[in-house]
C-alpha cells in the first residue's frame, strides 16, 4: 500500500527510539527477559503500517484544514507507532487463539518462542512454554502501547479526549476478539438466518473500528475536531473498515499464500464463522451445508479440501454477495467524505487509502 507521506520511516524511527528506551530501562532484568523483549520487538517488523497511516490522516484532515501549514508534532508521532505496537499486542494473541503458525511470512510468536525454548536446551514441553510466553507478550504489547500513547499525549490539550477513544477502541477489539471465538461455537444453537448479523457484529467490533474508524479519530482528535468533523470521519471509517475486513475474510479463505504470507484457506481450517459462511450456509442444500460444517474448523484439511471448500462458497454466490458488500461498503464511505469540513489534500489521500484498504491481495 504505497503513501507519499512519510508515515512508514517516522513510525520506525518513533519505535526504534521506544525499545531502546525500554531496553535500557530494563537492563537489569538479566538475559531471559533481553531474550523475552527482543522477541516483543520483532513483532513490530514489517506489515503496511495502515492504522498509523489512518491516524496520520485523521490527523492532517483536521489540523492542515484548521491551518495549511499545521506541522506534525511528536506526540502525533506517538500515537502513530503507539497504534502499531498495540495492533503486534492483538496479532500475537489473536495467532495464538487461531493456531496460527505463520505471520508475515514468519513464525507466529508462540511458534517462535517455542523454537527458542527447544534452542536453548530448556527442559519442559516448549509448545506450552511458546503459548504461556505469547500470552504475556502480548500483554507487554498492550502496555508498551499505552506507555508510548500516555508520554506522547502527557502535555497535550486534547489529551483526555484522545484517552478515552484509545480505551474505547481496547474495549471494542477485545470483546470483538471474544465474539469472534464464541461464534466458532455459538453458531449451532442460534438460528441460521442470524449468522451474517452476528458475524457483522464481530466485524465491526473487532476489525472495522479499530483498524481504521478509531485511529482516524484518534489522529483527529489530537489535532481538535469540532464534533461535525469527527461525524464525518466515523461515517467514512467504520463502513471503510467493514469492507477492510471483509476483504481480509475473503483473502483468508482465497488469499495466495505466497502474498499474504499465511497458508491458502487458513480461515477454513481455524473454522472462522465469517459473513462469508454464513452466506453460502444459507445458499447451500442441506447436505453440502452438513459437509461444510463437518470440515470447517479442521485443522488437518487437505489442499484439496481447501479446494473443494472454496469451490463450494464460489459456485454459492457467497463470494459475489461479500464483493457486492465490499463495494456498497467502500462507496458508502466515499460519500461521507463529500462536504465534509476537512482538508482537501487529505480527504484526497484518505480516498486513495480506501481504495488500497479494499482492492487488494494482502
Amino acid at each position: 500500500m504505497s503513501s507519499p507521506t512519510p508515515v512508514p520511516d517516522a513510525v520506525a524511527e518513533r519505535l526504534k527510539c521506544f525499545l531502546d528506551r525500554a531496553r535500557a530501562e530494563s537492563a537489569d532484568y538479566g538475559p531471559d527477559a533481553v531474550s523475552f523483549l527482543d522477541a516483543a520487538a520483532d513483532t513490530l517488523v514489517g506489515g503496511k503500517r495502515l492504522r498509523a497511516r489512518f491516524c496520520h490522516s485523521g490527523w492532517r484532515s483536521v489540523a492542515r484544514f484548521l491551518d495549511r501549514n499545521a506541522v506534525e508534532s511528536d506526540a502525533l508521532w506517538d500515537l502513530c507507532a503507539a497504534l502499531e505496537i498495540f495492533q503486534s499486542a492483538a496479532l500475537v494473541h489473536d495467532d495464538l487463539i487461531d493456531n496460527s503458525d505463520t505471520r508475515r511470512g514468519r513464525p507466529a510468536a508462540h511458534r517462535a518462542l517455542e523454537s527458542a525454548h527447544r534452542a536453548a536446551g530448556w527442559t519442559g514441553d516448549a509448545e506450552s512454554f511458546g503459548r504461556a510466553s505469547a500470552i504475556l507478550l502480548g500483554d507487554l504489547l498492550v502496555a508498551w502501547s499505552d506507555d508510548l500513547m500516555e508520554t506522547g499525549i502527557a502535555d497535550h490539550p486534547h489529551a483526555a479526549t484522545v484517552r478515552a477513544e484509545y480505551a474505547r477502541m481496547r474495549r471494542d477489539v477485545t470483546t470483538g476478539q471474544f465474539l469472534d471465538i464464541a461464534e466458532e461455537s455459538a453458531w449451532s444453537v442460534n438460528p441460521r438466518d442470524t449468522h451474517a448479523e452476528r458475524a457483522l457484529r464481530v466485524v465491526s467490533l473487532k476489525s472495522a473500528r479499530y483498524s481504521i474508524e478509531q485511529p482516524l479519530l484518534l489522529g483527529a482528535s489530537l489535532a481538535g475536531a469540532a464534533d461535525d468533523q469527527l461525524a464525518a470521519l466515523r461515517r467514512f471509517g467504520h463502513p471503510l473498515g467493514m469492507a477492510f475486513q471483509l476483504r481480509d475474510d475473503v483473502l483468508g479463505v482465497f488469499g495466495d499464500a505466497a502474498v499474504t504470507g499465511k497458508p491458502a484457506g487458513d480461515d477454513l481450517r481455524e473454522g472462522k464463522r465469517t459473513v462469508l459462511i454464513a452466506l453460502t450456509r444459507d445458499a447451500v442444500d442441506t447436505s453440502t451445508r452438513n459437509l461444510l460444517d463437518e470440515l470447517l474448523g479442521d485443522p488437518s484439511l487437505t489442499d484439496e479440501q481447501v479446494s473443494s471448500l472454496q469451490a463450494t462458497i464460489a459456485g454459492s454466490g457467497a463470494l459475489d454477495r461479500v464483493e457486492t458488500m465490499i463495494s456498497d461498503y467502500a462507496k458508502e464511505a466515499d460519500r461521507a467524505l463529500s462536504g465534509a469540513r476537512l482538508d482537501n489534500a487529505a480527504v484526497s489521500e484518505l480516498r486513495d487509502l480506501a481504495r488500497a484498504a479494499t482492492v487488494r491481495a494482502a
